[in-house]
């Protein structure tokens, strides 16, 4: 069976597809078969083969394993909105057992599955489902990607605890990421995240003008 791993943020725009493409190219360039997944995506641009997400169509360029985009990506939707909303407006059920079997059809094919959330941890599916079902429902082990900004340290303690406080899954490790290069007390407020969140910190991601999935895998990334 694959090892999988679901990757979460503190909020939307806080670096997940960096983090989930880093740790992809991690896992490859130690031999592992190992695929990305982006079960639910707004935002997606409409192509002669259908919506297209970037963050999907960027975890399938660091997979080492091939597999159809439908299977990466079972729900597509254009407007850059919730994905309940997106969902409604477009007259569709987002089927959690259809997210489930895609991920299982995916760890047959591969040693590692990185799925990538949307949005933060408690990200509406529809009425009564959300996007953290499926990682509980699977049992996967969650990445907390904390984005470094002011209000970072209520974010991710929340998040952490929300995560925790299920009792389905467990909280493999948190990564910090500069998106603010202004931040003030950074350095004092990963010091309060490192003791305060009760999992490994497995990288901090420095405030560069750009980085790139290989350069934070190689410098600023350890794997779980």
């Amino acid at each position: 069976m694959a090892i999988g791993y679901f990757i979460t943020g503190t909020d939307t725009g806080v670096g997940k597809t960096l983090v989930a493409a880093a740790l992809i190219r991690q896992y490859g360039q130690r031999g592992a078969r190992v695929v990305g997944m982006k079960p639910v995506a707004s935002g997606c641009t409409p192509t002669p083969h259908g919506l297209r997400n970037e963050d999907a169509l960027t975890l399938m360029g660091h997979s080492t394993v091939a597999v159809p985009y439908d299977l990466v990506n079972p729900y597509a939707f254009e407007p850059a909105i919730a994905p309940h909303l997106a969902a409604a407006a477009a007259g569709i059920t987002i089927d959690l057992p259809r997210l489930v079997a895609a991920y299982r059809d995916l760890e047959q094919q591969a040693d590692v599955v990185i799925v990538e959330g949307a949005g933060g941890w408690r990200v509406p599916l529809g009425p009564e489902s959300l996007l953290s079902d499926l990682p509980e429902q699977l049992g996967l082990g969650v990445i907390l990607v904390v984005g470094l900004r002011l209000g970072c340290l209520n974010h991710a303690l929340l998040t952490a605890e929300a995560i925790q406080r299920s009792g389905k899954v467990m909280l493999a490790g948190w990564v910090g990421n500069g998106i603010d290069r202004g931040f003030a007390f950074a350095e004092e407020n990963l010091a309060t995240l490192r003791a305060r969140l009760q999992a490994p910190c497995l990288g901090v991601i420095p405030a560069l003008r750009r980085v790139t999935a290989e350069t934070v895998g190689r410098a600023h990334l350890e794997l779980p």
